[in-house]
C-alpha cells in the first residue's frame, strides 16, 4: 500500500519561484495604463507597489531566487503535506487515485502566506511603513496580517462587506496580528463612502475593496497596496506549491493526469498547476488542468476575453483577461474568496488557449462534496477549496463509469475552521 501522507524534507523548501512566462509559446497581452489605454510603464506602478514587486510583475525570468529570511518563514510551514485520500477513493469506489496538497497547514489556513511574506518582505526591504489590501473571506486578509506582522508594517483591510459579517473570526484573527480591519465599502475612503450612498445595503465586492485599498495606499506616501491574487507576481510566489507536489508524486513515482485547482484571481491554481503545463508546452506529459469557480461568478465559463479594469472605481491597469465586467456584484455566496469578476491574465490566456479547462458549479454540490471529504478524510475544506474537491469527486467517478484509472491531484488550499457558519446554513437548506 502507498504512503498516505508524502512528506518532505525542511531542506526539501523550492529555493526559487518558476516563472511560466519564460515557457509559454505565445505572448501575454500587456497590462495598459488607465488613462492612456497603452502599455504602462513599469515607473507608473510605483505609487503602488515596491520596485521589486514591479520587476517580479514584469520579468520573463525562468527561475527568481527565494530571499532566505522568507525561506526562514515559509519553514514554519512548509514543505506542506501531500495526502492520498484513501478514505475517500474507498467511499467513492473508483479506481481513481485522488492526491491533495494541503496548505491549510500554514499559520493562516490557507496558501496565501505564500505570496503574503514574499510582498511584506520586498516592502519592508524599500521603507514601506504601511500596506492596505482588500480581502474576500478573509484567507488573504489574515495571511498580509501575518506576512506584516513579522516584518513590522502597519496594515490596513478592506473586507468585503458580506464576508466580513459572515465571518466574523477571520476579522479577529487579522485583529490578533495587528491588522485593522474594516467592512467594504467604507467611510474611509472617497469611493467607500460613493458607494454606501448610492447602494446603502450592497453586500460589497473584491472590485469594490480593491477600489478603496488603492485609494489609501496613493493618498498616503509612506503606504504600498498588496494583492492576494489576480496579478503574475502572486502566481509566481504559489508555484512552490506545485513545485513540491512534484517532488512529493516522485516519491511514490506518480504523475498527475488531471490537476484541479478552485479559482477565484487564479493565485492557488496557478500555483499547484504550472509546473505540470510547464511540462506539457515542452511535450513531457499531458495533464488536464481543470479551474473550478462558482456559478454565481463564472468568469471562465461565461465571461468575455478582453481588457478590463481589476477594480471598480478604473484606478487600476487594465488587463486582457476573461471577466463579467469590473462593476459586476456577485451574489454574497460563502466561497467569498472566489467573488472576483476577473482572473489573472496568464491563468485567462492560458484558458483562451486550451491549456486550462473551466468549469462552474453551485453552492449545494459544493458543499456536498466538502461533507463527504470532512467525513472521509477528516480536514472541514474551505468553501472556496470545496469547489476543486466537487470536481475530483465528478472527475473520480467519470473513472468509475469508464474503468480507468487516473491520478488526480487537487489544491486544499486552506481550511473551513472559519466558515462553520456556512455549514451551519448548509445543513439548514438556507444558502443562496
Amino acid at each position: 500500500m502507498e504512503q498516505t501522507k508524502i512528506i518532505l524534507d525542511e531542506n526539501e523548501i523550492p529555493k526559487q519561484w518558476y516563472n511560466v512566462l519564460s515557457d509559454l509559446p505565445f505572448p501575454i497581452d500587456p497590462p495598459l495604463d488607465p488613462q492612456t489605454w497603452e502599455p504602462i510603464n513599469p515607473e507608473a506602478l510605483e505609487p503602488i507597489f515596491p520596485k521589486a514587486i514591479i520587476k517580479q510583475e514584469m520579468s520573463d525570468e525562468r527561475y527568481i531566487d527565494i530571499p532566505e529570511e522568507i525561506l526562514d518563514i515559509y519553514k514554519l510551514w512548509r514543505p506542506t503535506p501531500l495526502y492520498r485520500a484513501y478514505r475517500l477513493e474507498k467511499y467513492l469506489k473508483t479506481p481513481a487515485k485522488i492526491y491533495y496538497k494541503y496548505e491549510g497547514v500554514s499559520p493562516a489556513g490557507s496558501h496565501k502566506s505564500n505570496t503574503s511574506v514574499a510582498q511584506a518582505y520586498y516592502n519592508m526591504k524599500e521603507g514601506t511603513e504601511r500596506i492596505t489590501t482588500e480581502t474576500g473571506a478573509g484567507q488573504w486578509g489574515s495571511a498580509l496580517s501575518l506576512g506584516c506582522n513579522y516584518f513590522d508594517l502597519e496594515c490596513k483591510i478592506y473586507m468585503v462587506r458580506s464576508s466580513y459579517y459572515q465571518k466574523p473570526y477571520r476579522k479577529s484573527l487579522m485583529t490578533v496580528w495587528g491588522a485593522n480591519v474594516v467592512p467594504s465599502p467604507s467611510k474611509d475612503t472617497k469611493f467607500g463612502r460613493k458607494i454606501l450612498e448610492e447602494q446603502p445595503n450592497t453586500p460589497g465586492s473584491l472590485g469594490i475593496a480593491i477600489s478603496e485599498a488603492v485609494e489609501d495606499a496613493v493618498d498616503h506616501d509612506n503606504t504600498k497596496y498588496s494583492l492576494g491574487s489576480v496579478l503574475n507576481h502572486v502566481l509566481l510566489h504559489q508555484t512552490v506549491i506545485g513545485t513540491e507536489s512534484k517532488k512529493q508524486l516522485e516519491k511514490v513515482e506518480t504523475y498527475p493526469d488531471i490537476v484541479i485547482g478552485c479559482c477565484g484571481g487564479g493565485s492557488n491554481l496557478g500555483g499547484i498547476s504550472f509546473e505540470f503545463i510547464k511540462d506539457r508546452i515542452k511535450g513531457k506529459g499531458n495533464t488536464r488542468v481543470i479551474a473550478v469557480e462558482p456559478s454565481a461568478c463564472p468568469t471562465l465559463t461565461e465571461g468575455e476575453y478582453r481588457y478590463d479594469f481589476g477594480d471598480t472605481a478604473e484606478m487600476t491597469p487594465l488587463l486582457k483577461m476573461y471577466t463579467l465586467g469590473h462593476k459586476h456584484v456577485p451574489p454574497a455566496i460563502h466561497a467569498g474568496g472566489l467573488r472576483y469578476h476577473g482572473d489573472n491574465p496568464i491563468i485567462s490566456k492560458l484558458c483562451a488557449e486550451g491549456l486550462i479547462e473551466a468549469v462552474s458549479y453551485n453552492q449545494y454540490p459544493i458543499f456536498d462534496a466538502a461533507v463527504q471529504f470532512a467525513r472521509t478524510e477528516g480536514i472541514v475544506p474551505a468553501p472556496e477549496s470545496a469547489h476543486a474537491i466537487r470536481c475530483a469527486i465528478d472527475e473520480s467517478l467519470k473513472c468509475n463509469q469508464k474503468g480507468e484509472e487516473k491520478t488526480i491531484l487537487f489544491n486544499l488550499s486552506g481550511h473551513g475552521y472559519f466558515d462553520m457558519s456556512s455549514y451551519d446554513m448548509y445543513f439548514n437548506k438556507e444558502l443562496v
